[in-house]
Parts: C-alpha cells; sequence; structure tokens
C-alpha cells in the first residue's frame, strides 16, 4: 500500500502537466489570480478535497440513486460559469466573498482581499475543479472509481485518492503561484482585469457544456508522444503497481483451502449450508422446463456454476464443465450454471437460450435476472463455482479459470463420500487456455465502467468525438471517432464511427449487438485487413457481421504480442466490452 501511494502521490502531480487539464487551466490560474493571496491555496485544497469526494464517496450516492453519470461534471460547470458571473460583477462578487468569510474560521473578523482574504471562496472554486479534473485520472485512480461503486468502502481506497489529489493539488497550486506574481501588475490595474478573468471562467463553462474541453484534449493528445499524453503510463504499468492495484480491487486471487486438501486426498472442510436458488426466471434443460430446488437435488454432489454467456472467463470454462457433467452425472453428480447477466441484452431467455445450445450445454441451467440467488451466495465473480455435497453443505468454493484438475479431484471426492463407485480415470479436456503474459486488462464502452479513453470523458448522450487522428492511442488505451450514442452499459455507432485500441494480448475478443442486421464492420490490425485464423470458424477476418447480441472473436495471433486494433462500426451496431486472452 505505501508504494501505491507513492505512485499516487507522483501520478497527481504529473496529471497536472497532462494535456488533459490544459482546459482546466485557464480557470485555474484566473481563479488563483484574483482576490486575496489566500485564494491559491483555497483552490488548491478545495480541488484536492471535492477530488476525493468525486472519487471514493460521491460514486455511492450516483450509483445508489440511480442519477447520471455526468452530473459531476454539470454541477462543475455551475459553479465555474457562477463564480466567473461573480468576478463580472463586483458587487456580487463582494457579497459572495463576505458570506463565505462568515462560514470560515475567520469568521467575526474583517478581512479585505489585500489583507489575505479569498481562501473560502478559492475553496468553492477549488472544489468545482475537482469535478472536472477527475475524469482526468489515470489508471490508477481509474481502477480506484471502478470499483467503489460495487464494493464496501476501505480506507485504502480512500488514502489513494487523497494522495493523487495531494500530488495534483500540489502542483496547481505552485503554478498558481507563479501566474500570481507574473500577472500582478495587471491586477493592479483595477476591476477591469478581475473582469476578464470572470469573462475566462465563464468561456471555459460554455465551451465544457458543448464538450469543446475534450475535443481540446484529444487534438493536443493525438499529436503529442504517449509519454507526454500520458506521463504517469510508465508508472502505472509496472508490475509492482499492478500488484497493489489488484490487491486494491478487491480481485486478488480467492482459492479455497478445500481444492489443495481434495488434490492431497484429504477431507474437504464444511463451509455451511448452501442457499436454496432465490428469484429466478426461466430454467432451462430440466424435464419440461420446470424449476429445480437444492432439497430436490438431495443425495447428488451438485456443483452451482455462476456465468454469463458473454464472460470470456466463463466461456473457458465450459468445456470442463461440459466434460465432467458428461463423466459423472450417472454417478450422481449435477450441475447447475446461474446465469446472472452483466449487460442488459444478457437478461433476454431467447439470448441465453442461443448461447445454451451453441455452447453445448446439457445441464440445467437458471436466469437469474435480478441476482437473487448470487445475492444469496454473496457472489461476486464470474466465473464462481459451489461444490455441494450430498448433504447440502457447501464443501468448496473457487473463483475464476484454472485449477481443473483439483476442482475434478473434489467432485471425485465428493462422490466417494456418498457412495459412489468405478469413477474411472479423470477426464481429457482441450480448451483454449488464458495467457501467463500481462496484457491489456479488460476494457468497458459504456458510461459506467469506461475508462482509459484519450478521446475524452464518456457521458451518457449523443458525443461527436470528432476524426480518427493518425498516431495509436498508448498502450492499454482506447478511442472512439465519430458519432455515438454513448449508453450506460454500452455505445451505439451513429455515423463515421471508428473504434480503437492499443492492446497486448494473443486474442481480442469484443461484446456487440445491434437491433437488426448492419453492412458488415471492417477489422484492420495495425492499418492493415485481420486475417482470417484457422483455429476455428468463430475467429472473424477483416470483416464481421453482428447477427446478434454476443461475444465475437476477432483477434488470434500465435503468441501474445502488441498491436493497434481499428474498427470501423457500421450504425446501429453497439459495443460494450473488450476482453482478451
Amino acid at each position: 500500500m505505501a508504494l501505491l501511494l507513492v505512485f499516487a502521490l507522483i501520478a497527481g502531480g504529473a496529471t497536472a502537466v497532462s494535456p488533459c487539464v490544459l482546459p482546466v487551466l485557464p480557470v485555474v490560474l484566473s481563479a488563483g489570480v484574483t482576490g486575496g493571496r489566500r485564494r491559491p491555496l483555497g483552490v488548491a485544497t478545495g480541488l484536492a478535497l471535492s477530488f476525493t469526494f468525486a472519487t471514493v464517496a460521491l460514486v455511492y450516492l450516483i450509483s445508489a440513486l440511480g442519477l447520471p453519470n455526468s452530473l459531476l461534471r454539470t454541477v462543475s460547470i455551475v459553479v465555474l460559469i457562477g463564480f466567473g458571473v461573480s468576478l463580472m460583477i463586483p458587487r456580487l462578487g463582494d457579497r459572495l466573498e463576505a458570506a463565505l468569510s462568515r462560514i470560515g474560521p475567520t469568521s467575526g473578523l474583517k478581512v479585505t482581499r489585500r489583507q489575505g482574504g479569498g481562501f473560502w471562496s478559492g475553496m468553492i472554486v477549488g472544489g468545482g475543479l475537482g469535478f472536472v479534473y477527475a475524469p482526468c485520472a489515470g489508471p490508477i485512480l481509474a481502477s480506484v472509481i471502478t470499483v467503489s461503486a460495487s464494493q464496501s468502502f476501505t480506507a485504502g481506497r480512500l488514502a489513494v485518492a487523497v494522495a493523487y489529489g495531494i500530488g495534483s493539488a500540489v502542483v496547481l497550486y505552485i503554478l498558481m503561484i507563479g501566474g500570481r506574481r507574473l500577472t500582478g501588475r495587471l491586477a493592479r490595474r483595477g476591476a477591469g482585469f478581475q473582469m476578464a478573468m470572470g469573462v475566462v471562467m465563464i468561456a471555459i463553462g460554455v465551451a465544457m457544456i458543448g464538450n469543446y474541453d475534450t475535443r481540446f484534449e484529444t487534438a493536443i493528445a493525438s499529436d503529442l508522444p504517449s509519454f507526454l499524453v500520458d506521463p504517469t503510463h510508465g508508472l502505472e504499468t509496472t508490475h509492482a503497481a499492478n500488484v497493489e492495484l489488484t490487491a486494491l480491487r478487491g480481485h486478488k486471487a480467492r482459492q479455497s483451502a478445500g481444492v489443495l486438501e481434495a488434490d492431497a486426498g484429504e477431507t474437504l472442510p464444511d463451509l455451511g449450508q448452501a442457499p436454496e436458488f432465490k428469484d429466478t426466471e426461466d430454467w432451462f434443460n430440466t424435464p419440461g422446463d420446470k424449476p429445480l430446488t437444492l432439497s430436490s437435488l438431495r443425495g447428488h454432489v451438485v456443483l452451482v456454476d455462476f456465468w454469463t454467456y458473454t464472460c470470456i472467463n466463463c466461456i473457458r470454462t465450459l468445456p470442463y464443465l461440459n466434460a465432467w457433467y458428461a463423466k459423472y452425472h450417472a454417478k450422481g453428480f449435477d450441475i447447475v450454471g446461474v446465469h446472472t447477466p452483466e449487460f442488459p441484452f444478457e437478461r433476454s431467455a431467447s439470448n441465453v437460450a442461443e448461447a445454451i445450445q451453441q455452447d453445448g450445454i446439457h445441464y440445467p441451467v437458471v436466469q437469474d435476472n435480478e441476482y437473487g440467488t448470487w445475492d444469496a451466495y454473496n457472489n461476486e465473480y464470474w466465473p464462481a463455482e459451489y461444490f455441494i455435497d450430498a448433504k447440502g453443505q457447501i464443501r468448496l468454493e473457487d473463483f475464476g479459470e484454472g485449477d481443473y484438475g483439483a476442482k475434478e479431484s473434489a467432485i471425485r471426492t465428493l462422490l466417494i463420500e456418498a457412495g459412489a463407485k468405478g469413477l474411472g480415470g479423470t477426464t481429457s479436456v482441450h480448451a483454449i487456455t488464458p495467457s501467463d503474459a500481462e496484457i491489456t486488462p479488460e476494457s468497458y464502452l459504456g458510461a459506467k465502467r469506461g475508462e482509459r479513453f484519450t478521446s475524452g470523458p464518456l457521458t451518457e448522450g449523443l458525443q461527436n468525438f470528432g476524426p480518427l487522428p493518425s498516431e495509436p492511442p498508448p498502450l492499454s488505451y482506447l478511442r472512439f471517432a465519430g458519432e455515438w450514442k454513448v449508453g450506460e452499459w454500452g455505445t451505439t455507432a451513429v455515423s463515421d464511427t471508428f473504434l480503437q485500441l492499443h492492446f497486448r494480448a494473443r486474442r481480442v475478443y469484443l461484446v456487440m449487438g445491434s437491433p437488426h442486421n448492419p453492412e458488415p464492420l471492417h477489422v484492420l490490425l495495425d492499418g492493415q485487413p485481420v486475417p482470417q485464423a484457422d483455429s476455428g470458424d468463430d475467429v472473424h477476418g477483416a470483416t464481421v457481421t453482428v447477427e446478434n447480441d454476443r461475444l465475437y472473436r476477432l483477434v488470434e495471433l500465435p503468441n501474445v504480442e502488441e498491436h493497434t486494433l481499428t474498427i470501423e462500426v457500421a450504425p446501429g451496431v453497439s459495443v460494450y466490452d473488450f476482453t482478451f486472452g
């Protein structure tokens, strides 16, 4: 954690001089050079506090109330324009300054601007800037922001956000002090200079309404080297930083001791009574598609598998589940696949039924659209597997891919406990395995969880991201080009639309969907058409036709390699999530 705090502090300072902050910088300088000598300190303090609040605490409130993700940006625009107006109208500014002074520790004291006032008004301006500044955070803070709304609050997450905010605030404070000295003579000329600074703040606020700040950022970033676009990229991609980030996200590998004990031939521990299936919808692969209960399966060993049909990690486990069901079902072994959706279209019963048929699943599957069973098991992962003995007790929990030999050993141990005989040898499964090398992380393409976009922050609604730059984005970063309709979970192509990604992986998958059959998508790898792979008919070449909502495999390489993927997306196609292997 100490290492991550140092990285966050340095990353915050570096972000303060990155292209992302250029649209905000005039506001910082104009807020700092007007008013009393304590105003720059107020601006820096307000920015650090509001940035921390925006990235850690406020996401919980927004998620709980179902408010749009663009709310923070709207608040900041209102604050900036409001203070710009107060600077243009001196009488209004004086009243605001006096009101704010009364709520600070100097309440009851007469403090003029010449004597050093302006701290509290500066804090309010800095507070507004913190909401604007939040989207500039690099992957270190993006990792914190992404998981904040879905996990419990921790002191570590707060500490990282505070460190990042302090790093940025210190650098911006230095810039304000320097700008104050340079503009001191102009400021002494009177109200004219103050009014000019007010005009600057209002102009920036109006530009933000039209998203011109993000377009400006994109134009600057596309012409700069990667290390200038993202000065913290080298820090954030180090092995040490990634280890710390993984632990902070709560995705640290959770391995039940039972797996190791089963592999050693020892008895599996008793982890408590397995919850019943709860608040379920349609059932598949049961007699008459009737619901099952765990109590009706007493006497059988049961594997409850949480999955969703576009999750590549889940898809790679299916060959093993199918093999185990085929071999051990006659011996008293059952699997129930609990399909808990991640994206809205995964709630469709027809989509789930098609996926079941395509993946060759013969064991029972139930839709868990309302997360009733997911919550009953306190589950957090796709895939997640719960091994239940013949008495209804959970004997093993396992999360993620891998350890298939140990899992099969656990199944055999529980079957032997239940009295099964003649199990024969273990299964032999041929399936795609994930790469052991460091690869690009999963990348979401909707406003709710989208990150690492050089084309600017994603806000719900119609957005024009401009033309596609000639230079690729930094490694593991993405960009949109053209006009898109950004949604909460995915983004839909409108016109002249491109999606570009600089990745490191062997395989690239993209979840896509469309309400109709659009024109084929054109896929380029480093500017050349993607060749058709030989490893299966599900690997698409230079063109892809999106026929339904599912996961599409776009790239298959012989090894883990670094490339730029560019997709010309047909109007009407929605893109949701990149995953890699």
